[in-house]
């Protein structure tokens, strides 16, 4: 993957995504994969916590007060296609009779893109 330019939206994504793994990792949960693709789309992280499977999506945004919330852009379009991913990737490695979960979470970052708030919300969606 190309390094993103100081400042750019993939940027901003790529540290909320590290920030996120972080947070994870401290709690005690294993990233088992970051970034994961397909056809159908990608998945964020990939999270064994207390041996269920979490699919987590991140949304990182800078406080401008413009576009929202993080939480506010996983719509029902965006849930319907982690879902549809996360079932690829679950026939792929034969996950299937795994328990699963469906996380957000949210990263909120100052114009100078230091961390405002990291809120994880379990069973989002």
């Amino acid at each position: 993957m190309k390094a993103a330019k100081p400042g750019s939206r993939r940027e901003v994504g790529q540290k909320g995504e590290d920030l996120a793994a972080q947070f994870f990792t401290d709690k005690g949960s294993r990233v088992i994969r970051r970034n994961w693709r397909c056809r159908s789309g990608e998945l964020d992280l990939i999270v064994e916590e207390e041996g269920i499977l979490v699919f987590v999506e991140v949304r990182t945004r800078r406080a401008t007060g413009r576009f929202g919330t993080p939480q506010e852009s996983v719509d029902y379009r965006k849930q319907r296609q982690v879902r549809e991913t996360a079932q690829v990737y679950l026939h792929q490695t034969g996950g299937h009779d795994r328990q699963i979960r469906f996380d957000l979470v949210s990263v909120m970052l100052d114009l100078k893109g230091d961390v405002l708030e990291i809120q994880h919300l379990p069973f989002a969606f």
